[in-house]
């Protein structure tokens, strides 16, 4: 670290050492690496993609807790990589629809933290907020009927299709799926919605919203090729559309709430060893000084939020975190389910 960042850190109370903020990690039970988070020299010397010169981040900041509490996070699909600056103000969406919920808890406070793990901030769980965030993302509805989404709920980990773009839809979303006293989502009521889990062993997301930030747009593919190559290179499939459905909708399942549980986690458990993966772009996830910005959905519920990523720490996030489960604390913005005691990795349950 430069005199100047050191100073800067010190005089605004910021924590930019990645040894100080591994020790706070792991004293939250977070599972963290010791590896570096470039495997490339400086100056690369392997390829890889470059930001333009004017690309400029915020460095001297503690990006660590740039991440508010969220029960809930969905992603609604637009078969876009770009949005109106404000995705909750574009007339007839569902992402308007939902934000204006009157039974949404989107301004409630966060409840109490678990008193036995220290705090770090940005690190959080479900529990401990009812806040419901909204995406838009790159995916296509898989629906015929254009007027009927297709939406991504973290972290249970499930996607949902045939969500009409409306008031009713979005009720329709909030009583079967939102609600925080929902502890996790294994089907709906409602015949015309169809609940899957999602067949990936990882989803990764990248902010692409130019509207909000050209910097978002400029990195995003860059570290979608990034991403791509590295997990193919270690012999993972990589989708950027929903695919492999072959399991029935969970409303069809046949039996208990307990029985519909038990087979949805059992799926979870067996999805992290499939080597397949997600990519997608999302609408402004906050923190675009930060760019570029991923989320890294895991199925075992961890939301891992990574900043100030180019093409060069690609690498290491795949064998540290995508594969391993383990958080390289120099990234980290922060995250849902991160803590993890008695864990080893994130991937444990």
């Amino acid at each position: 670290m430069s005199a100047l960042r050191r100073l800067k850190a010190w005089v605004l109370n910021h924590e930019l050492d990645p040894d100080h903020i591994r020790a706070q990690l792991t004293a939250a039970a977070v599972p963290v690496s010791e590896a570096e988070c470039r495997t490339c020299a400086d100056p690369c010397e392997d390829g890889h993609a470059e930001y333009p010169s004017r690309f400029k981040v915020d460095m001297e900041t503690q990006m660590l807790g740039s991440v508010r509490p969220f029960r809930r996070q969905i992603m609604i699909s637009t078969g876009t990589t770009d949005w109106d600056r404000e995705i909750t103000s574009t007339k007839g969406s569902l992402a308007a629809h939902v934000s204006s919920l009157p039974t949404s808890p989107r301004h409630k406070t966060s409840g109490a933290p678990d008193p036995d793990t220290p705090r770090v901030p940005g690190i959080f769980a479900a529990a401990t907020s009812s806040e419901i965030t909204i995406l838009n993302g790159s995916h296509a509805s898989i629906c015929d009927d254009h007027q009927l989404e297709t939406v991504l709920i973290f972290p249970d980990y499930v996607v949902v299709a045939g969500v009409p773009s409306s008031s009713k839809g979005a009720q329709m979303l909030w009583e079967n799926a939102l609600d925080p006293l929902i502890p996790r989502m294994l089907g709906s009521e409602e015949p015309s919605l169809k609940t899957r889990v999602l067949p990936y062993a990882c989803v990764i997301t990248m902010c692409s919203h130019k509207r909000r930030d050209n910097r978002c747009a400029l990195s995003a593919p860059k570290l979608e090729r990034a991403f791509t190559d590295s997990l193919e290179r270690r012999g993972w499939s990589v989708d950027t559309q929903l695919e492999h459905f072959l399991d029935p909708p969970l409303e069809k399942f046949a039996g208990t709430t307990e029985e519909r549980e038990a087979h949805v986690i059992n799926t979870l458990r067996t999805l992290q060893t499939s080597r397949k993966a997600l990519i997608l772009y999302n609408s402004h996830m906050g923190g675009h000084r930060y760019a570029g910005n991923c989320i890294i959905y895991t199925p075992s519920g961890a939301s891992v939020w990574y900043g100030r990523i180019t093409p060069h720490e690609v690498d290491a996030i795949v064998e540290n975190t995508v594969e391993r489960g383990l958080i390289l604390p120099a990234l980290l913005r922060g995250g849902l389910g991160l803590s993890k005691p008695g864990c080893n990795t994130l991937h444990d349950w």
